[in-house]
């Protein structure tokens, strides 16, 4: 709104189609928001049939700051710190320069609050993955347009990469990490890409028809964390008293049910595929927990236990 503005100030009679052109969004879009303006903020926009664009009819000083509310102003401070977590990545210039940009629409009283707040929240994470802004604005351009993709990957095993010819379905983060779900042509079938282990994007520009029946909730319905479930089981876990009230506060997958065991002991159940992540989260409370279920799951963990110890002692 604030580039709508600014032609309009320069008396350049834009219309929908030069600054859905200029702005790369769509005709609908500019109409919405020459709307909004008009009807929200009444700012006096009419349209000029001779110079076929709109101009201010009467003069306007500046743009009508936003006004928000105590709620609103926390939810975009959340916004701002989740921000950080980016800093010293290729991903961090254009999400400061995208928030700035929202700030600047924003009163001086509601500066002063935004400020007084971000005094009082932070955010600290662990293993933020590097970014690349490249290959990301490559991806979610194909995304959006249903364009083929191909891109060198190299997968966790693998000592060397493959070329990739993907159809793009969709770009999930999971766990502070961004992945790729989309039909692997190479696979013949759908596959999901950590966007780090993806070299060289390009997009072919070749279109292609998305499944009408994809979902990627029912696709990651029975997965812990990122990893495709394939069977999926109802896994028992046994946490300590010790743990058993962090467990407790968290939900770790929606089909989670918690039980409190004699002796402050705690067991959580959950209807989830036997993944690396499952059985990753698994060993990360050492002895604090107990696979009660499946047999399965217990003897990865054991074995996975075994080799922790071999390598460290």
């Amino acid at each position: 709104m604030m580039r709508i503005h600014e032609a309009l100030t320069a008396e350049k009679y834009p219309n929908c189609s030069t600054m859905a052109r200029d702005l790369e969004v769509t005709t609908k879009t500019i109409q919405r928001d020459i709307e909004f303006m008009r009807d929200q903020l009444a700012l006096p926009i009419e349209y000029e049939p001779v110079e076929r664009g709109y101009y201010y009819a009467a003069s306007v000083a500046q743009f009508p700051m936003v006004t928000v509310s105590q709620g609103e102003l926390v939810a975009l401070l959340v916004a701002q710190k989740a921000v950080e977590q980016y800093k010293g990545t290729p991903f961090e210039r254009p999400l400061n320069a995208a928030f700035d940009k929202l700030v600047s629409s924003l009163g001086e009283e509601e500066n002063i609050s935004l400020h007084e707040l971000s005094e009082a929240v932070s955010f600290r994470t662990t293993g933020v993955p590097h970014g690349q802004i490249a290959t990301f604005e490559v991806l979610a351009d194909a995304v959006m347009k249903h364009q083929r993709v191909e891109f060198d990957y190299i997968s966790m095993t693998a000592k060397t990469s493959e070329r990739r010819s993907v159809e793009p379905y969709h770009l999930p983060c999971i766990g502070n990490q961004w992945y790729l779900i989309g039909f692997d042509r190479n696979r013949n079938g759908i596959r999901t890409f950590a966007l780090p282990r993806i070299q060289g994007a390009r997009n072919l520009g070749k279109t292609f028809e998305k499944p009408e029946d994809f979902s990627v909730a029912d696709m990651l319905e029975g997965s812990f964390s990122a990893f495709q479930a394939g069977k999926t089981e109802t896994v028992r876990l046994s946490f300590t008293q010790s743990v058993a009230r962090l467990v407790e506060e968290r939900q770790w997958h929606k089909s989670q049910k918690i039980r409190t065991m004699p002796g402050g002991k705690l067991e959580l159940s959950m209807k989830v595929g036997i993944a690396p992540d499952l059985i990753a989260w698994v060993l990360g409370w050492g002895g604090e927990v107990e696979v009660l279920d499946p047999l399965s799951l217990r003897e990865k963990v054991r074995k996975t236990g075994q080799e922790i110890a071999g390598k460290n002692f």
